[in-house]
This record gives structure tokens, sequence and C-alpha cells, in this order.
């Protein structure tokens, strides 16, 4: 009977252990959050910089050298973000959006994405 809950426990402490290292069991690994230094640096080598808000929102205001590629149109406008061999880094207002981009950029093969979060973050 003890056998059954300590197998449960291993099983759990695994699952934890897999999510904190940011894996999933159905897929690659999901992005994880990555310091304004390190973006700015990505981009400085060569990354693309990918705004995932709105136009409007990107009109208003956006950081230098990034382009607008909002999220519900990302499958339709990779070509603008690159090939997927190329590091990506994504950010949106609050960073709810630019973890979904970048979990969606991974699903369609981009291997190297970064997730910035919030615009403030920079």
């Amino acid at each position: 009977m003890i056998a059954l809950p300590r197998r449960r426990l291993a099983l759990a402490a695994l699952a934890l252990a897999a999510a904190a290292a940011g894996a999933r069991a159905d897929g690659p690994p999901c992005p994880g959050r990555v310091s304004g230094a390190e973006a700015r640096r990505l981009v400085a080598e060569g990354a693309a910089l990918v705004d995932v808000r709105r136009a409007e929102d990107f009109d208003f205001d956006h950081l230098d050298g990034a382009i607008n590629v909002p999220l519900e149109e990302i499958p339709d406008r990779l070509a603008e973000i690159g090939p997927a061999s190329l590091p990506v880094v994504v950010y949106c207002d609050e960073g709810k959006r630019s973890a979904e981009a970048a979990r969606l950029l991974v699903r369609l093969g981009y291997a190297r994405v970064h997730d910035l979060g919030p615009m403030s973050a920079w």
C-alpha cells in the first residue's frame, strides 16, 4: 500500500522538475523568460525582435528595431519574422501574449525563441 503513494509522489516530483525546466511531455520545451540584458544581447547578435501587440499599440510606442506581428497573425506572417533557424525575441505589454507567442513559434518549428515578456523589461 505504501509503494503506490510513493510512486505517485515520485511521478509528481518528476513532472514538477520537467515543468521547472520548461519541458513538455507533448512537444518541444517551452521558451523561458529572458532578462532585458539578455534580450538586448540576442538582438545585437542578430535575433529578430518581435512585438506581438496590436498594430495600434505598436504605432503608439515600441522598441527600436522591432517588427510588429500581432499574436493572432503569427502563422500567416512567419516570413516577416525570418527563418526558423533565426533566434527570436518576443514581447508585449504584460507578458501574457508574448508567452503564448513564444509557445506558438516553438510549435511552428522555431527552436531559438526567447520571451522578454513586457516591453518594460527591455
